[in-house]
């Protein structure tokens, strides 16, 4: 009693602002509380700190963290830390809020400097400070960080569970320290789930699929995780595509329900492989599944109709789905742009444009312009390409340049081409070089081929053996012998390795065994 005493006797007498049932500690503390509860937070329910402030009183360390909190719920880190900087003494769960919070608001290199923070006070972190360590030097790629806080945990956790142990396999996989990752799941006497599909998506980032299998078979308690880490990880090339889509059906059958990023995954695949018929599959399964509803899934469908040259599906998906965002605009897009349909594109990309629902973003306009520079669209196209900064401020990047100097090249003059990238705000790369030399070599114009020859010759001394070709062919076509032995004697000093050229003819019908 005595002690309650004294605590509530730290506050000032109230005012008036502040109403008479909130002006003892435990009656503030639960009006805080019950507004953290309240779902949504609700941004308003910040003006009973403004009440405090004016009203002089002086929060308990438990307000403080309470009012702290509630700043985060409601988005507002700012508050937050001013909150956190006004406590004399922070105390270690105001450390670990602020922590979880700037990470759940995407701000990691603060969040990692809170955490820095309490151990340079406190000589010593608990397992969630060491957790969130371990989480924030992989959501930063900090392989130094990670093995510092690795260090914390041999040095001062006397019993490792299967959160740290994840911690830690995920950081390390995170970092591109796969073989640190490996050591670390090798330690663990039983592997958790948790633990084992973390070192499955290293194993699979790194190409190492045998080795992901191994993990994968060896895991006795799967679930749909772990399952879900193996179809994304062989759905990102044409080798392994149908490797996702055995394990998606190994998974049925063990009765997981596929998720939205078991759809997502597999639609990929469906789309490396070309096959429209597997993606309808997927497709039914989604309905089944209930997650075709999904922004997610929806993208994912109408880009596998599209990159498989159902365009008409993919605009009748793109037309049912409730809600779009900018991914959707785009894959419809690019759909129509690749598929040859170039004024429908254009067309979308105005209703996009004109709905301001949603805004086009760097890849929007790429698809926009590759769309004009397929269908030789040169007016529609610098309009696209001026509209960029004029109405959006988006700086064109490289690919942009690249795609606007194809298209000037080709459909305007060689020489309007050059002008444009001699007025480039920054060093052209490669690529846009390439694009102009690309353009003098349809038009035969052996002195701008020369110049960008010798800049993608110099930007990329090992690579691009089309480009060779290319200036080789038009030395060729103007009847410079010479200059055609030299570049192929420069490829050859180089290590430059012309492409092989290959036809993939798809049929149902297998050919007859020997």
């Amino acid at each position: 009693m005595q002690e309650r005493n004294r605590v509530d006797s730290q506050w000032r007498p109230c005012s008036p602002r502040v109403p008479r049932y909130l002006r003892t500690a435990a009656a503030l503390a639960a009006a805080v509380q019950s507004l953290i509860n309240a779902p949504p937070p609700r941004p308003e329910s910040q003006s009973l700190h403004a009440q405090l402030l004016t009203s002089g009183l002086r929060p308990t360390a438990d307000l403080s963290v309470k009012i702290l909190i509630l700043h985060l719920r409601c988005g507002s880190h700012r508050n937050a830390r001013a909150v956190f900087d006004g406590m004399p003494a922070p105390t270690h769960a105001a450390h670990n809020y602020l922590v979880a919070g700037y990470f759940r608001l995407g701000l990691p290199g603060e969040a990692l400097g809170i955490v820095r923070r309490l151990a340079g006070i406190t000589g010593r972190l608990d397992v969630f400070a060491l957790s969130m360590a371990l989480k924030l030097s992989g959501a930063l790629a900090l392989p130094r960080a990670a093995s510092e806080a690795h260090a914390r945990v041999v040095r001062t956790v006397l019993e490792f569970d299967d959160i740290l142990f994840a911690a830690l396999v995920d950081a390390y996989v995170k970092t591109a320290s796969l073989g640190y990752a490996r050591r670390v799941h090798s330690m663990m006497p039983s592997p958790s789930v948790v633990c084992s599909t973390a070192l499955i998506v290293g194993c699979m980032n790194e190409g190492l699929y045998r080795d992901a299998e191994a993990i994968f078979d060896r895991t006795c308690e799967k679930d749909v995780v772990v399952y879900n880490a193996m179809v994304e990880g062989y759905s990102k090339t044409e080798e392994t595509a149908e490797s996702s889509l055995e394990v998606f059906k190994a998974m049925q059958r063990a009765r997981f329900r596929p998720t939205v990023s078991t759809c997502v995954s597999v639609l990929g695949a469906c789309s490396l492989l070309s096959s429209p018929e597997l993606g309808e599959q997927v497709h039914c399964h989604a309905i089944k599944s209930n997650v075709v509803s999904d922004i997610k899934t929806g993208s994912a469908l109408l880009d596998t109709y599209a990159k498989c040259g159902r365009v008409e599906d993919a605009r009748r998906v793109f037309d049912g789905m409730v809600e779009r965002n900018v991914v959707t605009w785009t894959s419809m897009i690019d759909g129509y742009g690749k598929n040859g349909l170039s004024d429908e594109a254009l067309e979308l990309f105005e209703e996009m444009r004109r709905q301001r629902v949603v805004r086009p973003n760097h890849a929007t306009f790429l698809s926009a312009l590759s769309a004009c520079a397929r269908a030789g669209l040169l007016a529609q196209g610098q309009e696209v390409f001026q509209s960029m900064e004029r109405e959006y401020s988006l700086k064109p990047r490289m690919e942009h340049y690249a795609c606007m100097v194809d298209l000037l090249g080709r459909f305007g003059s060689v020489r309007q081409a050059y002008d444009f990238v001699k007025g480039m705000p920054a060093r052209p790369n490669s690529d846009v070089w390439a694009a102009l030399l690309g353009a003098a070599t349809l038009h035969d114009d052996v002195d701008i081929a020369n110049v960008a020859a010798k800049e993608v010759f110099e930007l990329s001394r090992g690579g691009r053996p089309g480009a060779y070709m290319a200036f080789s062919n038009t030395l060729a076509a103007a009847g410079k012998w010479d200059g055609v032995h030299d570049v192929r004697e420069m490829m050859k000093r180089r290590g430059v390795l012309k492409d092989a050229a290959c036809s993939w003819v798809g049929s149902d019908n297998s050919p007859p065994a020997d």
